[in-house]
């Protein structure tokens, strides 16, 4: 997917961004992991209070390796 067309999915809670171009290792999900593959009872890894369906889908018009 284009840089135009990506999307990221952000915490309400404390900003935690998730690309799934760059995917979260740390959590173990490899580059490339979709969204639909993260668990529905997937915490945030920074602030651990929201969940997978609390998180807002928004456009990443930046790409994959913006801040």
């Amino acid at each position: 997917m284009s840089a135009a067309g990506a999307l990221r999915y952000r915490c309400p809670g404390c900003g935690y961004l998730y690309r799934p171009a760059l995917g979260a290792p740390r959590e173990g999900f490899p580059a490339g992991t979709p969204w639909s593959a993260i668990p529905e009872d997937w915490a945030c890894p920074d602030c651990v209070v929201r969940e997978k369906p609390d998180f807002v889908e928004e456009p990443d018009a930046q790409g994959p390796d913006a801040p």
